[in-house]
């Protein structure tokens, strides 16, 4: 039997004396440790984030993002996105009519580079000549050569008129466009195309892939994996430089089986197989991946040869999409804290890495900068900052600044706005 993992209840009052505690030790030069505070009643030990209102800057040429279903950061600290222009409702891109209806606005290329300052600093993306664009472009990964891998969601050669719902019967019955993953030059230079489209036959096909999610490459052993997908129901692991297949599994690192399941029900049996879609994975420096089972809302741990190690739920009473969207690492020396993208509560959730226990939350349901409408894609950079992404009609990206440790003020903190 697999046991889920409880939330911890921290009351209030408790969060309260632990920072004033804390106050008190810093003003007075007391070396009390942030982890003896923790302990004399505080409040858990956690990441403090303060959203920048002003990061990133304005794009140019009148361009506008369509849902941001993707993010990542580089070797230098520039922040990766793709997103789907091609979504945009007609009347925010006049100037595309015949004739044109106004001077405003354009839809951005589909891949966007922001600087450490948010000024936009290269931009590519779009059908090409030896490759298949995806209809509906999905998750975006830099690896530690520099290249680009992108995948999508796509069931038809078009984009369609509004996201894939939730419901497995929906999600990637039949032939879909987007069975492939694409890899490109930081310049855009299109370097391989793995998969083709309208090929993908289920999750046991070593060849092809069905609306894959997310990728990511071990920069130790050069291995591609693959959130295989909207469509499948496992991990998929290939060669990055040749397409070589290396392995795959599904939940609990079971041969992955496509028989379709109910809907998800709060409080029943651990599912033994991922819903779809099986939307992320993200590997830490001790080897441990971990891969976001979205609508199943849990997040499941392996090795990198697919033995199951743990798992835990999030927001469990989460129906509809499912609350874990993506999953990023700290970037402390251990990478002690999880975070979790929950596009269905509006909320960024830290994770102790170790126990999977909850410390806190941070962002609200809001269109105000720290809140969120269906955060999707979760990445952080040397400094320890974290980027978020929205989807749907959410439609931007967002900063927040990491402000050290401390014992978290609240088990929900809402929008974490700069203090004055």
């Amino acid at each position: 039997m697999f046991l889920q993992n409880r939330r911890v209840t921290v009351p209030a009052a408790a969060f309260a004396a632990a920072a004033l505690l804390l106050a008190a030790s810093c003003s007075s030069g007391d070396a009390t440790s942030k982890e003896a505070v923790t302990a004399q009643g505080g409040g858990p030990l956690a990441p403090r984030f303060e959203v920048d209102p002003l990061w990133p800057k304005p794009l140019p040429n009148h361009w506008i993002m369509g849902p941001v279903i993707g993010v990542d950061v580089d070797a230098e600290d520039n922040v990766w996105i793709v997103h789907r222009g091609a979504s945009l409702d007609p009347k925010e891109t006049y100037p595309s009519w015949d004739p044109p209806a106004s001077d405003c606005c354009f839809a951005a290329p589909p891949v966007l580079v922001f600087n450490p300052e948010g000024e936009l600093i290269r931009h590519w993306g779009g059908p090409g000549e030896g490759y298949d664009w995806p209809s509906s472009n999905h998750g975006v990964d830099v690896d530690h050569k520099g290249n680009v891998w992108i995948g999508g969601n796509g069931k038809g050669q078009r984009p369609a008129d509004s996201a894939l719902p939730h419901d497995e019967s929906m999600m990637g019955g039949g032939d879909v466009h987007d069975s492939f993953i694409l890899k490109f030059t930081a310049d855009g230079k299109f370097l391989m195309q793995l998969g083709k489209p309208f090929t993908g036959t289920g999750s046991n096909d070593l060849e092809n892939f069905k609306l894959p999610a997310k990728t990511l490459v071990d920069p130790k052993t050069n291995e591609l994996y693959v959130a295989d997908g909207y469509g499948n129901r496992r991990v998929i692991v290939l060669d990055a430089d040749t397409g070589a297949y290396k392995r795959h599994w599904g939940a609990y690192g079971n041969k992955p089986d496509d028989t379709q399941m109910p809907a998800y029900k709060p409080g029943e049996p651990a599912p033994q197989q991922f819903r779809t879609p099986v939307h992320a994975v993200t590997l830490a420096d001790d080897g441990l991946l971990y891969v976001c089972d979205r609508t199943n809302d849990r997040i499941q741990v392996f090795t990198t040869d697919g033995k199951f190690v743990k798992e835990t739920w999030v927001e469990p009473d989460t129906l509809g999409d499912g609350s874990t969207f993506d999953v990023a690492l700290s970037r402390d020396p251990g990478q002690k804290y999880l975070y979790v993208a929950d596009g269905s509560n509006q909320k960024v959730h830290v994770l102790d890495r170790e126990t999977l226990e909850p410390l806190t939350t941070f962002g609200d349901g809001g269109r105000q900068p720290g809140q969120f409408y269906a955060v999707h894609s979760i990445a952080t950079d040397s400094a320890g900052n974290v980027y978020t992404t929205e989807t749907y009609h959410g439609r931007r990206l967002q900063k927040f600044v990491y402000k050290g440790e401390a014992p978290a003020p609240a088990k929900d903190q809402g929008t974490v706005w700069p203090a004055r």
